[in-house]
């Protein structure tokens, strides 16, 4: 159902788009929680599970550039409606998976599903920003969408705990989306701005748009690092105990999350600009000192600090992005995701490279240059 876009007030714009961020959230959250339930039950080692997985950054980079494009070509409203569908199916194709064959496909179509979500739901959120004069609200959204993997996480858990099979769990969560998918349809931001039917499939990005992109890049080298090797570097470095090697992980989600929500205020009070320069510093001061002290308090304190400071810049870039005078803002979006998407594959594999040549406390410590690196490119780059 399509509601005339004069009777909704964008108050109704931003809770529906909000509401598709947290459903979103919720799907690739409810997977990340079975992961270990799918890996027992078809007997996938450690080293097989890592090459299983890759597959779904396949998919992500193959859609890449066709998500812009259909964004461009159809409007952001219909490729996020059809887009969050796909990824509830690929989900609920996950969960009844019975062996590789079926699995590997799956998880193509997950990381399809959720390249065009990502890259459809934030222009919707440029499109809600615009009612607000530009007024800074995109850090809101990807709050949610970190807010809904703590549900997921807690949903996910109560699941394990009941001995729920993962088919049974994502039919539930799939059937949740669509539902509040159906409910949020008609509230969405039915036109965007600079739409173009007639764009090519690939564009080449201008200055602006590159210099984000790099941002981008070095925010989410930072991001991946955190999702792929805190609980490692709480095991080996801090020597935490059993109970303590998940802490740094969950400090980390927390203050990301948290600071998303408060972003937007101070974006808007100091500028964007400045506040992702602030964000790499942070990043920045937290990782050394977790290097620099690796003990349990020094530790989580550090891992505290890169929460807050992550968790501001790619909202930021995504809303500069979205604002591009030379192109859709599906396709600027498009353009500075690509880049920052090779950040968050490159990210994990340089800390082992580099870790095993020669610490994991010097592989955080070239981290860290990356959070320098994100104040430095925004004091060039117009955000």
């Amino acid at each position: 159902m399509t509601v005339p876009t004069g009777r909704i007030s964008r108050k109704t714009h931003r809770l529906a788009v909000g509401a598709l961020f947290f459903l979103l959230g919720l799907c690739f959250a409810s997977w990340a929680s079975r992961i270990p339930s799918v890996q027992q039950t078809m007997g996938i080692s450690e080293a097989g599970l890592g090459g299983v997985l890759l597959a779904i950054p396949l998919g992500q980079l193959v859609s890449l550039p066709l998500a812009g494009w259909l964004v461009a070509k159809e409007g952001s409203r219909k490729v996020v409606l059809w887009g969050v569908l796909l990824y509830a199916a690929a989900l609920v194709g996950l969960g009844w998976a019975t062996n590789l064959y079926q699995l590997l496909p799956c998880l193509v179509i997950f990381g399809v599903g959720g390249n065009l979500t990502n890259i459809s739901v934030n222009t919707q959120a440029v499109g809600v920003e615009r009612l607000y004069q530009h007024k800074p609200i995109m850090a809101s959204f990807h709050g949610l969408w970190s807010l809904a993997g703590f549900v997921a996480a807690a949903v996910g858990s109560f699941m394990i705990g009941h001995a729920v099979a993962p088919g049974v769990h994502f039919l539930f969560i799939a059937a949740f989306i669509v539902a509040g998918l159906v409910v949020s349809a008609g509230y969405t931001v039915p036109e965007d701005s600079g739409a173009d039917p007639d764009q090519p499939i690939f564009v080449k990005p201008d200055k602006e748009l590159l210099g984000l992109g790099a941002i981008a890049f070095c925010a989410l080298i930072c991001e991946g690092a955190m999702f792929d090797w805190s609980g490692v570097y709480f095991k080996k470095v801090v020597l935490a105990e059993k109970g303590w090697v998940g802490a740094g992980y969950t400090a980390f989600m927390s203050t990301m999350a948290l600071g998303r929500f408060g972003a937007d205020w101070l974006a808007g009070r100091l500028g964007a600009r400045r506040v992702i320069q602030l964000s790499g510093l942070l990043t920045a001061t937290g990782l050394l000192i977790a290097v620099l002290r690796p003990t349990l308090g020094t530790a989580l304190l550090g891992f505290l600090l890169v929460g807050f400071g992550t968790s501001a810049v790619v909202p930021l870039v995504y809303s500069a992005a979205g604002k591009s005078t030379r192109m859709s803002a599906g396709m600027a979006l498009a353009s500075v995701s690509t880049i920052g998407f090779f950040g968050f594959l490159l990210g994990p594999p340089v800390i082992g490279f580099v870790a095993g040549a020669s610490s994991l406390r010097v592989s955080f410590a070239l981290i860290a240059l990356m959070g320098l690196c994100v104040s430095a490119v925004a004091s060039r780059v117009r955000v």
